[in-house]
């Protein structure tokens, strides 16, 4: 796992709570594994690429962006780049009619998450049921 740096040398993360994992770990002084598996998630379209890299398998940057409405290039940039540090996913490039073209799949890693992430969604759509809400997946 590496953390950016920019131009004047500051590292910097598009999320606190992966910031603070990935301290956590290069100091070996992570003490709660529910905390770190969070942070796998933390990112706002994560649990939704490995979702559908999961049902869908491998996908180019402009399919998964076409499922992620409101996803900006660069955040959806940054969460993928963020998804393959963290051994979740994986980046490689080929070339189709002599163009490169970059394909994203889940990892063994990323793939053992679904467990996790199917549970959260039935939590989710039962709770939102009890509590009468109107709701339609949008998975």
């Amino acid at each position: 796992m590496r953390i950016n740096t920019n131009m004047n040398g500051v590292h910097f993360m598009t999320d606190v709570i992966r910031k603070y994992a990935i301290e956590k770990i290069q100091k070996k002084d992570f003490n709660c594994a529910k905390e770190y598996t969070l942070s796998m998630f933390s990112g706002k379209y994560k649990i939704v690429i490995i979702y559908h890299l999961s049902h869908d398998g491998q996908m180019r940057f402009s399919q998964i962006q076409q499922l992620l409405d409101n996803a900006t290039h660069k955040v959806l940039s940054q969460q993928l780049n963020e998804l393959v540090e963290d051994g979740l996913v994986t980046r490689h490039e080929t070339l189709v009619k002599n163009r490169k073209a970059v394909f994203y799949a889940l990892t063994t890693t990323g793939e053992s998450l679904m467990p996790i992430i199917e549970l959260m969604f039935t939590w989710g759509t039962e709770r939102l049921a009890t509590l009468d809400v109107d709701y339609e997946p949008k998975i």
